[in-house]
């Protein structure tokens, strides 16, 4: 593969015009097929196979009337008891009017009819129903139903629109762009070069345009959730600023080395980009692996950033060769392009292909690098650093147990959002069970079996505990369905309701004649947060066994896949301790802007776990990379180790920041979903690359010592060679340079 990638390298500089003119066309096009094709994003959260879905199903099928997106609009009075009086109920009726003839909406209930009004007389619900589901709603739709009783709020009324039907895409503002400017800050302090900076910068922001332009583009085919642009925007750019960096660092040390551009550049993609095509491909193989799990929605959310990646890994090894020709020696710091380097430095158009000197050797300088003296203070402590570091990723790792999942609600949305401020105003006026309403659908084959069934149904409704009332029933158009309303005791993400919705069907699965099936979008949420947390053990085993298996084809060892692999799953226990404790806990939650703590997103522990796979195995690799090469190459195992760690830490550390930086920005989102993604894969992050991969590692191979490299022969034999380090493209080399007088 190094061999391959080197020949694209030379290619993609000597036609580097042409390069460049087809990845613009490409980003064109992208961008006008984005801006025709673009579809809505989805925000339900759909799951085939669970009780509720086929109770959904069942309604849209037999009960169109009750399939449609519903909102409760929750009025406050000026004072108790007014909703009594003759001009509060002119004020509800006026409301019900104005939003029972807002477009889209098939109707509205009055509360001063069924009763949904609070003791004190002041607080009342009005239900909305609207002709299509949540996703199909307009924005103009949507618009209207937030702005509904504007009269009202004149004469000191509170109202408040909330309900399914609201929500939307999240906004991308200037917070992430904070995060690009860190990054691009560490690349000029890492470079010492604009001019590199700038490249390294513009070649990921090419990559994340085209990728996300794609995406988009296919959204009018594929239904993509909201946050699935999101995660691809988040992974698209620290990756492709990553990768690009790798390549760009790799290029100005064969630069250094005496190398011409084009020849520098050729081996910086045959070695460092062989890198960046296997990191990427871990990646891209993980997010992939979400099918498996076989939940619709994340298995898109899955393959849309894997999209994002695989255009970030093409756009490094060709768009970046060519810029790196059209720069030249001016991606080296000012005061090194006119250093003389073993006599072979060449000219900017230079290629001839037997000017390759071999590398210069470490100068003291670089070995009194911060990377030389950490690597040398660790593998002198092993010991004590292993043991320190155990010790504190387990401490952060302590409240993992107690991780609790759900999907997100009005409850814990921003703060004065509107969506917060109808939750708010009805657990103030009837109470957190009013918030996530269950709906138990019966249905019978026959109108007389649905009427048989439902005062069963509702007697043992009412008698299951944590139950505060029974709505009474509506009847589909034929009488075989009926739809019962249910209002829990406790909010949606109580342990509570979770427990009320196993009893509910457990009570409920015997009646005869009839199906009975719970749904409702807390029954959803809970349906959801289980089938995730049954599948991911399955997935955690399915990332560990394919990290040992990648790792083992990459460095030939059975150890270091392995201590590898060990490393990932403190990184992620690590991870989820920490998320679970500010996000669920409330622990320092002020410093992220966190509002409400409550349980995590379902699908955050699953996803996290596919992303930090892929980096945590970039960084690997690109660490114990020179630690096997010097090793090879006759340095002991503790040389080795000192030497890896010394000329990867730099690159490592600048890539750890920027990801860190750019997954950072996404905390300051006010969308707690986002927040909670962007603050897990930046910790995530920090944990592995500066805790695990550039501490515990070398403590830890330094250790094993001549063991770590250990492989049975019958296994070499049989295993594939990948070529990350370049060891074919240097045999390669050797064969074709002619030998030096």
């Amino acid at each position: 593969m190094a061999t391959l990638l080197y020949r694209l390298g030379r290619g993609a500089l000597r036609r580097r015009r042409l390069v460049v003119a087809l990845w613009l066309v490409v980003l064109v096009v992208a961008g006008l097929a984005a801006a025709t094709l673009r579809g809505p994003t989805a925000s339900n959260f759909t799951m085939p196979g669970t009780e509720s879905q086929r109770a959904l199903d069942l309604l849209a099928d037999q009960f169109p009337a009750a399939s449609g997106a519903t909102g409760t609009i929750a009025v406050k009075a000026p004072a108790d008891g007014q909703l009594a009086t003759p001009q509060g109920q002119a004020v509800v009726q006026e409301l019900v009017q104005q939003a029972s003839t807002l477009p889209g909406v098939v109707g509205a209930v009055n509360p001063l009819q069924v009763g949904a009004v609070s003791p004190n007389g002041r607080y009342a619900l009005v239900q909305v129903q609207f002709a299509t589901g949540g996703d199909d709603v307009t924005d103009a739709q949507r618009t209207a139903y937030e702005q509904v009783g504007a009269a009202a709020k004149a004469q000191g009324w509170q109202v408040a629109p909330g309900g399914e039907v609201l929500g939307g895409e999240p906004e991308i503002g200037s917070t992430e762009a904070l995060g690009v400017l860190v990054a691009a800050i560490v690349l000029i302090i890492t470079f010492g070069s604009l001019v590199a900076a700038g490249m390294t910068m513009l070649n990921a922001l090419i990559g994340v345009g085209a990728g996300m332009a794609g995406l988009f583009a296919l959204s009018g085919v594929v239904q993509l959730t909201s946050t699935a642009p999101i995660l691809a925007l988040m992974l698209g750019l620290a990756v492709g600023i990553d990768y690009s960096l790798f390549i760009t660092s790799r290029h100005r040390q064969n630069l250094l080395d005496g190398l011409s551009p084009e020849e520098a550049v050729g081996r910086a993609v045959g070695t460092a980009g062989s890198a960046v095509v296997f990191a990427g491909a871990t990646v891209v193989i993980a997010l992939a692996g979400l099918a498996v799990v076989d939940i619709p929605f994340l298995t898109v959310m899955g393959l849309a950033a894997a999209g994002t990646v695989t255009v970030a890994v093409l756009v490094a090894i060709t768009l970046q060769p060519a810029l790196l020709g059209f720069a030249g020696r001016r991606v080296l710091p000012r005061r090194l392009r006119s250093v003389p380097t073993d006599g072979t430095a060449a000219d900017e158009d230079d290629t001839d292909v037997t000017d390759r000197p071999t590398a210069r050797p470490t100068t003291t300088e670089e070995r009194n690098r911060f990377g030389f003296r950490w690597a040398r203070l660790v593998t002198r402590f092993r010991v004590p650093v292993i043991l320190v570091g155990l010790l504190g990723l387990g401490l952060l790792a302590l409240p993992t147990p107690d991780m609790r999942l759900a999907l997100p609600g009005a409850a814990t949305a921003a703060v004065g959002s509107p969506a917060r401020v109808a939750n708010d105003l009805t657990v103030e006026g009837f109470g957190p069970g009013f918030t996530g309403r269950l709906a138990v659908v019966v249905a019978g084959d026959t109108p007389q079996a649905t009427s048989a069934a439902v005062p069963q149904v509702t007697a043992l409704l009412q008698r299951t505990e944590n139950v505060l009332a029974v709505a009474p029933p509506q009847l589909s158009p034929d009488g075989r369905t009926a739809l019962l309303g249910v209002v829990p005791k406790t909010g949606p993400t109580d342990e509570a309701t979770e427990t009320l919705v196993h009893d509910i069907r457990g009570a409920v699965s015997g009646i005869p004649d009839a199906e009975v099936l719970l749904t409702g979008v807390t029954a959803i949420g809970i349906d959801v947060s289980e089938k995730l947390s049954d599948a991911l053990p399955i997935y955690l085993l399915l990332v560990v066994g394919l990290s040992v298996l990648l790792l083992m084809l990459v460095f030939r060892s059975l150890l270091v896949p392995v201590k590898a692999a060990l490393g990932f799953l403190l990184t992620v226990a690590a991870t989820f301790g920490i998320t679970v404790a500010v996000f669920q806990q409330g622990h320092l939650a002020d410093l992220v802007g966190l509002d409400t703590p409550g349980p995590l997103i379902s699908f955050l522990p699953i996803l996290l776990i596919g992303i930090l796979f892929g980096l945590a195995m970039d960084y690997e690799v690109f660490l114990v990379s020179r630690m096997r090469e010097d090793f090879v190459h006759g340095e002991t195992a503790r040389q080795a180790t000192i030497s890896g760690m010394g000329h990867g830490a730099r690159v490592v550390t600048a890539a750890a920041l920027i990801m860190i930086s750019v997954f950072g920005g996404f905390v300051f989102l006010e969308d707690p979903v986002i927040k909670s993604m962007g603050f897990a894969l930046a910790v995530g992050v920090a944990i592995d690359a500066f805790v695990v991969r550039m501490t515990i590692v070398p403590a830890v191979m330094s250790l094993l010592g001549d063991r770590a490299w250990w492989l049975p022969r019958w296994l070499d034999r049989a295993l594939p060679n990948v070529d990350i380090e370049g060891e074919g493209l240097r045999t390669h080399l050797e064969e074709q340079t002619p030998a030096r007088v």
